[in-house]
């Protein structure tokens, strides 16, 4: 099955995008193949390109950067959290920190170029001023099967004894301010859905479904982790909860029961002691 193309941005954490994206020897040192399969077999492969014009290949020191040119250029300090604000309808609004630095996760094809993907960036920044500051092509990224690939499976490979299926994609780190105003690029449904249209016709990858089109987000693995955990305290509520219901109708009936008992023994009590009046009173008449 052919790959669809896709892109992803949400973003970017600094503190760990470079480590991943670049294979540092620390980050390969502490992963573990439960949580992320990376091949290092593989790795040469992989292909990067920062730009030149990027000032500072550190994106700590970038971010930085863009605060103080924030600073300047608005007079006030970048919102960087969370914040919450009123409403014209009196109701409290959440309203998301800025986000100077996000990064998007390209779906890619095995054959597709370093060059390609930057081609697809420079036209990311004609359109919409978003600027790429690193691309980082990445290859050796996948999972093991289970035993043989399907017939339509033209991707797995063999790597030593295993069959491998990649994951083929691209990192592309973008600045997402505009640096004459001080202010961060907006881009509505309409923008993204444009850009999953240009990277199938720059990748010449057949377009993946829109979310308005499939109503799904695109989770990545963190995040469908989440979820899943999410959907299984859910069920776990609800499973308490049917539990809770369950002893409240056994305790009702109970109750229920011990009522009619209680009911039933005072009738046998009255009708006996009706019955023994009945009787003291016929003797005493001698009836």
């Amino acid at each position: 099955m052919a790959t669809k193309s896709s892109i992803h941005i949400k973003p970017c954490n600094i503190a760990s995008s470079e480590a991943h994206n670049r294979r540092t020897a620390e980050y390969m040192s502490h992963i573990g193949e439960s949580r992320i399969y990376v091949v290092p077999e593989l790795s040469a492969d992989n292909e990067q390109w920062i730009n030149p014009d990027f000032g500072s290949p550190d994106l700590r020191t970038h971010y930085d950067n863009i605060r103080q040119m924030v600073k300047e250029k608005t007079g006030r300090a970048m919102q960087e959290k969370e914040r919450e604000r009123k409403g014209k309808n009196g109701k409290i609004i959440k309203v998301a920190g800025c986000s100077p630095i996000r990064e998007g996760v390209l779906l890619v094809r095995s054959d597709t170029t370093l060059a390609d993907v930057r081609r697809f960036g420079e036209e990311c920044q004609r359109r919409w001023g978003i600027t790429p500051l690193q691309i980082f092509l990445h290859k050796d990224e996948g999972h093991w099967l289970n035993g043989q690939p399907e017939a339509e499976d033209k991707e797995s490979f063999k790597v030593g004894g295993r069959w491998f299926k990649p994951n083929y994609h691209a990192h592309i780190v973008f600045d997402w301010m505009n640096h004459e105003t001080g202010k961060s690029r907006k881009l509505n449904d309409e923008d993204m859905m444009q850009m999953q249209t240009l990277a199938s016709d720059i990748l010449l990858m057949e377009r993946g479904q829109s979310k308005a089109v499939t109503s799904k987000e695109h989770l990545e693995r963190n995040d469908f982790i989440i979820e899943k955990q999410k959907a299984e305290l859910q069920r776990m509520d609800a499973a308490k909860r049917h539990k809770e219901e369950q002893i409240n109708l056994a305790e009702q009936e109970l109750k229920q029961v011990k009522s009619e008992i209680r009911t039933d023994k005072l009738k046998k009590t009255a009708t006996t002691a009706a019955t023994a009046i009945t009787s003291g009173v016929a003797s005493l008449f001698g009836s």
